[in-house]
Formats: C-alpha cells, structure tokens, sequence
C-alpha cells in the first residue's frame, strides 16, 4: 500500500523515534527557539494527506502546512508542472522579463476570484502577510486615505504592519512601536456573545462596533478600507456571519470605504467553494480586494491580491513589486494545483468532508462536558474546549493534552483560538474517508481520555 493510501501507524512505540530526535536536537542548535515547534516529528516524506517520519511512523496530517496544502502532499501532476518549469529557467522577474507563468496565472485568478467589478487585476507576491499589506497600500493608493479598521481575533501576518494587524499581541512582543492607523473593532463570536444578548440584537452590536471606530478613532473619510477574514483562522475558526457581511458591505459602500477579504486560508476550496468570499458575491456582498496564498501553490511560496481594474491601476508606479513575487516555479505549481482542484471538484469534496467532521464533532460535543462548541464552513472547521458548557470557561491546557495525545497515536492536530482552547481541522482535501475516520477515532479517544462524559 502507498503512503497516499495508508493509515495512522507508529512502529516506534513512543515519538520521536532516534532518526528523529537527533533531527529535532541539530534544530534546537541551528534554529532560532522563537520559530517553536511542539511536534516531535521530522518528517522523511509526504503524500496525500499522510506523512512518513524518519524513524518509518505513519502520520495523518490534519494541519496541512496550517491549510497550505489543501491538494495533499506530493501530487504527480503538480511535481511534473514544477520539474518541468525548473529545467525552462528558475527566475524571471517580472520587472525585468514578461514570463508566461505569470501572466497566465494572474489570467486564471481574475476570471475566478469573486471581487467586485467586471475587469480585474491581479499582482503575485510571496507570502500571505505580504499579500495582506500589499493589500492595504493598494487600497490606500485607490482612496487616498490613511487608515484601516480590522477586527478582534484577527492574524494577517508578521510583518510591521500586519503585525499591528493581527490580534494577538504575543505575536508583536517586544516589537514596538507597531504602524499607525491600525484600529480595531469586534468580530462576531456569537458562542461568546455578550452575556444576556438576544439573537436579534447580535448583528446590530457588532456593526455597531465599527461605528465606534468612526467615533473614537478615524473619521470614515479617513478609512481605506476594512479587512476581514471570511473565516476568523488563528482566532478560532469562526464564520463571519452572511447578514453581518451584508451590513458591512453597505457601510463600506456608504462611507468610499475598501472592503477586503483577507482569505489567505480560506482560499482554495477549503470552504466549500473555490473560495469563501463566493458566498458573499451570491449574497450580493462580494469583496472590493482579495487576498490569497497558502494552498494557491501546494507549498511552494506564492500569494495574490486581485481587485477591480480601477483599484488596481490607481496604485502609483513602484509603490508595489519584489524581486521573487511571481516566481517561476511558483506559478507553474499554482497553475497546475487550481487545475487539479477543479478537475477533481475539490470544492465539493470539502463539503462531504465538512459534513462528516462536524456530525462527529456534534456528537462528541452532546456526550463530552469538555466540548463547549463546533463551528465551520466547508471542511474548516473549529472545536472549542471549555472546562465546564456552563461556564464556558477555556481550557488550553486540556487542548495541549489532546494535541500530543494524538501525535503519539499518529494525527497530527493545531490548536487555535484567542485562548488556544480550539482545535482547528485543515485535513488536506485528498484524504480518503478511511483516514478521516481513523482521524476522527484517534481525537475522540484522545477527548475521552481527558473529558468526563456529560
């Protein structure tokens, strides 16, 4: 049986076996301890949504390079498409040489990115951070304002600006003064609504908190734009609610302010379309700007902003660029990967997989006091760990629990969340339903070994 095909297996007894820990300790020594690593795995091979580690132990990957790797490990027709390319030429840049991977590439993303606007634009860049503020200048260059609202919860990056961007604030520890004009309002989590807060008001409160933005502040004349996450990620995996969208959307119309869609995780079938901002474009919300990368090049180093021809061009002349951004080799996977993911209809696969993540996931959240909630679009999909449902207290440490229980029985997991008390699902959209059962076995005996049953 090819690893492709195979099931979760450790023939080690305990991880990391010695191939790896040796591995793992010359990383301790040559790496810097900031980029941290709690999996003791090095990995020998990948294939499909399976990973094969040194010591010859069988891994099913639930994280996916964290949603990178939404057409598996190692796809035939993707490794051709790159070993092709590399054997042409490596590099072109784009400010120096026109190269067909590009332009075709940029081509296939404005015919599918749901942005407003008949004419689009699409600029390559390297990472999603990059993407996220190439995103902002492009915005602030179309509207000529200064400023920005995000929300709560929130991760874009790791550069200055989206460094401020993003929520969390350990990820900026010690790296202050961050960028101004960076303000922030409330997100939608409505598990963690305001206590007392009825359903209909929920809407209302939320875009309510935008409005305080105007009034404590920016002024929305000085608002480029707002950027949303369709799908809040490293803050929890939490859909944006459509109608909460749909409230947005005519704000941003009413005030000349941006609205863009940060899907750097969400792209690429992950939600059950091609991408999330799908669902607003059929709920007549559709984004001014997108944002992509992560599983746009099954791994190797890419992203994208799309946006309207008007947007775009408004950008002055060297404001935007880089030396990699639209790399060769890179476009060649792109192009080869959206191929494959439309060939084999990806999209509706995370759908049938998204389905049968969360009937289990509502199941274990009936029997176990330790799941307070399950949420998700298409196969991304959140389960939040609480030390009581009444309560709702997080419970990190129990989630810590979970994830190594379950490296040591072959599935790998992540945590998310602001309070680390979510385990996020980012399976890559090729596992086979034989190891997304043995996946779903493997957390549930991990959850029954540290929750008590209701």
């Amino acid at each position: 049986m090819s690893l492709r095909n195979a099931l979760p297996k450790i023939i080690t007894g305990t991880v990391p076996g010695m191939k790896s820990k040796l591995l793992i300790e010359r990383r301790d020594k040559a790496a810097p301890s900031a980029v941290s690593c709690v999996y003791p795995v090095a990995i020998a091979r990948g294939e499909g949504a399976m990973i094969e580690d040194l010591d010859g132990n069988y891994f099913l990957d639930w994280i996916g390079g964290v949603g990178v790797l939404n057409v598996g490990y190692s796809q035939p027709e993707i490794v051709s498409a790159v070993k092709d390319q590399a054997e042409k030429y490596f590099h072109g840049m784009f400010n120096i040489v026109t190269h067909e991977g590009y332009v075709a590439l940029a081509e296939k993303l404005n015919q599918i990115a749901p942005v407003k606007g008949e004419q689009k634009r699409t600029f390559l860049t390297n990472s999603g951070a990059e993407a996220d503020e190439n995103a902002v200048k492009i915005a602030r260059g179309y509207t000529k304002r200064p400023n920005i609202i995000v929300f709560s919860g929130a991760f874009h990056g790791r550069t200055e600006l989206t460094m401020t961007m993003t929520s969390k604030k350990a990820y900026a520890k010690g790296m202050g003064p961050l960028a101004h004009g960076v303000f922030r309002a409330r997100f939608p989590y409505v598990y963690r609504n305001p206590e007392g807060m009825p359903e209909e008001k929920e809407i209302d409160y939320y875009v309510d908190s935008i409005y305080k933005v105007f009034e404590e502040c920016g002024a929305p004349e000085t608002i480029a734009a707002i950027v949303v996450e369709p799908v809040r990620g490293e803050g929890g995996f939490i859909p944006a609610p459509i109608e909460w969208v749909k409230a947005v959307r005519r704000l941003c119309d009413e005030t000349g302010i941006l609205l863009i869609a940060d899907e750097v995780q969400t792209g690429f079938c992950r939600t059950g379309k091609m991408f999330a901002s799908d669902y607003w474009k059929d709920a007549g919300c559709a984004p001014d700007i997108l944002t992509m990368a992560k599983s746009i090049a099954a791994g190797m180093p890419l992203s994208a902003v799309t946006a309207r021809e008007e947007i775009m061009e408004a950008v002055p002349v060297g404001t935007i660029g880089g030396t990699y951004c639209g790399n060769a080799v890179s476009c060649a996977a792109a192009l080869k990967a959206i191929e494959f993911m439309e060939q084999h209809h990806l999209d509706q696969r995370a759908v049938e997989i998204g389905n049968k993540v969360m009937s289990r996931y509502k199941k274990m959240k009936e029997k176990y006091e330790a799941v307070g909630d399950v949420r998700g679009l298409g196969s991304m999909i959140g389960i939040e760990f609480v030390k009581d449902k009444d309560s709702k207290e997080p419970d990190p440490d129990l989630v810590k629990s979970l994830i190594q229980e379950c490296v040591q029985n072959g599935l790998l997991v992540e945590s998310a969340g602001i309070y680390g008390n979510v385990i996020r699902f980012l399976a890559p959209l090729v596992i086979t339903d034989e190891q997304l059962e043995a996946g779903l076995d493997i957390l549930e005996k991990a959850v029954a070994k540290f929750s008590k049953e209701k």
